[in-house]
């Protein structure tokens, strides 16, 4: 139910995504050829004045399809005015930043609704160091430790009891299990007694007004978050560290939101929050394949005075879509190999 819920609100983003393009182009009157949704090969459509809305077989998400979007393609004489490519800078740039837009939007509603509705209190584990006391009594990271409410609580209790066996309850996938541990008497500098992490989550209910400004402050931390997480990214390519250990695809995801779907919904609920955070940040960067590439490419007409070469524009955006494809793939296997 949780990877279900998972890609649900995957295919949503997506198209709340496509449907910013599709509302600021039926704004500035330029043709939309076609709204999908999911994926092709398409299974039918319905044909409303000039625009096809049609159901596509692979579930995941949507597209637009606008007159004229690609340069190199064929635009009949008297529908010229009404093609993308045909535009000016400035609308072109808004039908695109209208995407991107959106998917901001839907974060921070759901971050407010978060606020709105609150968190229920808990106390996760979020790593578990190996060869020490809870790596050997069984405990995973995403374990809720559920006798305690704060982190210091739970640090007095095990400090008090070095040396002696200590029986812990933790809700892991929904069941209570008890775990038996002994906390270290000798511990090494910078770890615990019983060499895990943890978090507090959780958070009170706040007023409406109060709720929305909160979930756009806290959306802004994390879209900056996010912007820093992708620069250290790009400056590790370059300087050989190790960027690919914190990265996760489809299959890292899914974990993620089984461990938010244990929480409850409300956890889940948030992760899909930040995926759309996520998707306005990934999908702004001037990078050629996305909404932030064409963008760029906007750019570099203003400054050099005329359009970029169609050919040119195409090759670009190929490969730029072949190296996500490449990147998603690597991502993926590690995921994969990581769960053996």
């Amino acid at each position: 139910m949780t990877i279900l819920l998972v890609v649900l609100g995957i295919s949503i983003l997506i198209l709340v995504h496509e449907l910013g393009h599709f509302l600021a182009a039926k704004f500035f009157n330029v043709k939309v050829e076609e709204f999908g949704f999911g994926f092709p090969p398409r299974l039918f459509y319905k044909q409303v004045g000039e625009t096809k809305y049609s159901i596509n077989l692979l579930p995941l998400g949507g597209f637009v399809k606008l007159l004229g979007e690609s340069p190199a393609a064929p635009v009949p004489e008297t529908e010229k005015h009404r093609s993308f490519s045909s535009q000016n800078a400035g609308k072109r740039t808004l039908i695109i930043i209208a995407g991107v837009l959106m998917n901001f939007f839907i974060g921070w509603l759901i971050v407010s609704f978060i606020f709105m509705v609150g968190a229920p209190s808990a106390l996760l584990v979020t790593n578990v160091l190996q060869d020490t006391p809870a790596a050997i009594a069984g405990l995973k990271s995403g374990d809720q430790l559920s006798d305690f409410k704060t982190a210091d609580e739970f640090i007095s209790f095990v400090d008090a009891r070095k040396g002696e066996e200590v029986n812990l309850n933790i809700r892991r996938g929904g069941e209570i299990l008890n775990v038996l541990v002994v906390p270290r008497v000798n511990v090494p500098e910078g770890e615990g007694a019983l060499g895990v992490a943890i978090t507090e989550t959780g958070f009170p209910q706040k007023s409406f007004f109060g709720s929305l400004f909160e979930g756009f402050k806290t959306s802004i931390q994390i879209v900056s978050a996010i912007f820093t997480g992708l620069l250290s990214l790009i400056i590790g390519v370059f300087t050989g560290a190790r960027v690919f250990e914190n990265l996760v695809g489809p299959v890292g995801i899914f974990g993620v939101a089984t461990q938010a779907g244990q929480l409850g919904y409300i956890y889940l609920l948030q992760l899909i929050g930040i995926i759309s955070l996520n998707l306005f940040v990934l999908n702004i960067f001037p990078f050629p394949a996305l909404d932030g590439g064409r963008l760029l490419f906007i750019i570099i007409e203003k400054i050099k005075g005329s359009p970029m070469a169609p050919r040119l524009e195409a090759v670009a955006n190929g490969l730029g879509l072949a190296f996500l494809l490449a990147l998603m793939l690597a991502i993926t296997i590690k995921d994969v190999a990581a769960l053996f």
